[in-house]
């Protein structure tokens, strides 16, 4: 659109005729003068037709909420008693010459001018497209794209390379139930979606990049849980040659970093954060993400806390062991010959760190485990056989007898940190295509039967 300028710079073109562009906001018909309130993804401001600019008059008065409109005018000072000192651009409006109806727009099913919180989810969920268009959520993404930005800035300063990992993979019992994929050329056989970049990215350090890092999306096909969505977004880190107690103070530096740089209106409640033992957290506040803050009223106080020393297992219903982190994880150090010959199992302590947020987990990592003795002996206390293990994780153990570093890292949950800086209930309000908490993608209405033609092709039959 020629000349067209953002709604923000409206205030450099004070006295001149520009063009402006966007979705009608509201529009007051007052007969004579009729004002209509225009927004852009950067700003909204109001604008008059007056009966002197007849066409552009008679435009005015037939355009509708939502409509899609161009709008050339001068823009000019408003008069003093019409100054609104609420609004960005309370002090001018634009005198409209002429109006582009670009597109026309039925009567959307949900209020979009409103913050959306008395509108049902599951409404704002199946029309997401205009329930993005409210200023709520446009300052939510905004947000979400600027911490992500200073993020990788950050990151890049200190030496860290992005590299991305596969999506496809190999499913590996390392938690959550994996999301599986047909292979149409390998028939019978499937990939994987990454429940995290866990082992690409111990294998990046094995190759020799000593700091990676990767805005990682990640899939768990977990069970109902309100606050969960089967694809989520992680800040994926690793380091090289580095101790539990290094890279515990970088993070420290990057989220510190972060909270000042993009939300300055927040306070840290206690820098460095405090580090309490898992046993400590469970004693004194019967969780191992304690919310630390002194004043829970207070919407911009911000209680970052460590929790370290957890235990490496715990038994599971049936009554054998499995990992509480990643069976990659190292024991520490004076605990590492109990795992070797399988004894002490519930005083066997890992190099786990959780950080975490105003009573949430918000991050988690570990010193790896980093020879093939350790991470078999880890397998074995599970129950694994020797089988099963090199099936499992064959290319792991391979890919260490060929040398690696010592090496740690850390996973953060962008969408539940960003959630919390925007003083948002769930995560749902800070991803662009949420699905509910049964994994459901009610815009797309999603998932959705495969043809099948696809299934015959793939060789795959589906019961009823």
């Amino acid at each position: 659109m020629k000349n067209r300028i953002y709604i923000k710079d409206i205030k450099e073109h004070l006295g001149k005729e520009t063009t402006i562009a966007g979705f009608v906001d509201v529009r007051r018909d007052h007969g004579k003068l009729i004002f209509i309130d225009l927004r852009d993804m950067s700003g909204k401001v109001q604008m008059v037709a007056l009966p002197n600019h007849k066409e552009a008059h008679t435009l005015a008065a037939a355009v509708r909420s939502e409509w899609v409109i161009a709008v050339t005018g001068k823009v000019n000072k408003r008069p003093e008693k019409m100054i609104n000192k609420d609004e960005p651009n309370g002090d001018i409006e634009m005198e409209i010459t002429r109006i582009e109806v670009i597109n026309k727009a039925d009567t959307p099913p949900l209020d979009v001018r409103s913050d959306g919180k008395e509108i049902g989810e599951e409404t704002r969920l199946k029309y997401r497209y205009l329930d993005l268009r409210r200023p709520r959520m446009q300052e939510n993404l905004t947000l979400r794209h600027r911490f992500i930005k200073e993020l990788r800035d950050f990151l890049d300063a200190e030496g860290f390379l992005e590299i991305e990992t596969p999506i496809l993979t190999k499913s590996t019992p390392e938690g959550a139930r994996d999301f599986i994929v047909p292979s149409r050329l390998d028939k019978g056989n499937f990939y994987a979606l990454p429940q995290s970049p866990q082992q690409y990215k111990q294998l990046l350090m094995i190759a020799g990049f000593e700091k990676y890092f990767q805005i990682a999306r990640c899939f768990r096909d977990e069970d109902t849980r309100g606050d969960r969505q089967p694809e989520f977004t992680q800040l994926d880190l690793e380091m090289a040659h580095v101790e539990r107690d290094y890279i515990i103070e970088f993070i420290e530096r990057v989220l510190i970093h972060l909270v000042q740089k993009v939300t300055p209106e927040k306070k840290i409640q206690e820098i460095p954060f405090p580090r309490l033992s898992y046993k400590e957290a469970m004693e004194k506040y019967k969780s191992d993400k304690p919310d630390l803050r002194k004043d829970k009223n207070d919407p911009n106080l911000l209680a970052f806390c460590w929790v370290v020393d957890f235990p490496f297992f715990e038994k599971m219903d049936d009554g054998k062991w499995t990992f509480t982190h990643n069976p990659f994880s190292s024991p520490k150090t004076e605990h590492r010959p109990w795992l070797l010959k399988g004894e002490r199992i519930p005083d066997i302590l890992t190099t786990q760190y959780d950080v975490t947020l105003n009573g949430f987990e918000v991050g988690g990592g570990s010193i790896r485990g980093n020879n093939p003795e350790t991470i078999e002996a880890v397998f074995r206390v599970m129950g694994y056989t020797t089988e099963d293990i090199k099936k499992n994780f064959g290319h792991m153990l391979e890919a260490y007898r060929y040398g690696a570093p010592e090496h740690g890292g850390i996973a953060w949950g962008l969408d539940r940190i960003i959630a919390i800086l925007r003083n948002e209930p769930n995560i749902r309000e800070v991803i662009a295509f949420a699905k509910t908490g049964e994994g459901r993608d009610l815009m797309m209405d999603s998932p959705f039967p495969a043809r099948p033609e696809q299934l015959k092709e793939l060789e795959i039959k589906v019961g009823k």
